[in-house]
């Protein structure tokens, strides 16, 4: 590895970020509230199910609580192009909507609508502990995600050790809150309380995780973890002199 190609302590952030950022903890909360989404967002995800719900307990009619969450969601589409903004919150709710529509269309049972988001929830629960093992945190994506460099080089906050230590401290906190979801909406879905479920979908959303960002937030505020890079990736730059003059 050349002068020109070795990572220094520099290359996980930006000048900016260097003058207010003098640990691990103080950068990932920087670059955490870059990356996440505002309440409208939050409002956007919750509305189709807030419909579903309301449709379902007023007529007990699958077909009309289902055409109306997905109308829902295509409205808040709309309302979106229209206004040239970001499509980002409200596709996901489309999608999710529209998966949510199909399981229950099939089976012909409204608690399917939520099996979709459980079996999201198993997947992202089982995934997050594997990241966490490999050493490739997932809350680290979050990271580099409010990275104004993000583009050009998606992985630079794996080049600090101690980025990846607290990540990973982090990522446990999102194991956590997979785990309250499943072992609340479950036992639901088992004994076909519709109406329960619909609560906790809403309930253990965006208000479980503005708890959990919560947490994280505290875990943040208490550490003081140095930045620094993982020597096994750093090498004694060259000496531009040449070996003959370093030596003499």
């Amino acid at each position: 590895m050349t002068a020109d190609s070795t990572p220094d302590a520099t290359a996980v952030t930006t000048p900016a970020e260097r003058q207010t950022a003098q640990t691990v903890e103080q950068l990932i909360r920087h670059r955490l509230s870059t990356a996440l989404g505002g309440w409208r967002g939050s409002f956007e995800t919750a509305l189709p199910t807030v419909a579903f719900i309301a449709l379902w307990s007023w007529r007990q009619d699958l077909r009309l609580a289902v055409w109306s969450a997905v109308g829902v969601a295509v409205v808040l589409a709309v309302v979106r192009v229209v206004q040239r903004s970001s499509l980002q919150h409200v596709l996901g709710a489309v999608f999710a909507t529209a998966i949510a529509a199909f399981f229950a269309m099939r089976s012909g049972r409204a608690e399917d609508a939520f099996l979709p988001g459980m079996l999201l929830s198993g997947g992202y629960l089982v995934g997050t502990i594997v990241s966490i093992l490999v050493r490739w945190p997932v809350v680290g994506f979050l990271v580099g995600a409010g990275d104004p460099r993000a583009a050009d080089d998606p992985f630079g906050w794996r080049r600090d050790s101690g980025m990846i230590r607290v990540c990973s401290r982090l990522s446990w906190v999102l194991v956590a809150l997979y785990a309250i979801r499943l072992s609340i909406q479950v036992p639901l879905y088992l004994a076909a309380q519709v109406e329960a479920l619909g609560v906790a979908k809403i309930v253990l959303g965006w208000p479980l995780w503005i708890a959990g960002v919560a947490v994280m937030g505290w875990l943040l505020m208490r550490g003081s973890t140095p930045q620094e890079l993982d020597p096994r990736l750093v090498a004694e730059p060259e000496d531009p002199r040449g070996p003959a003059q370093s030596s003499s």
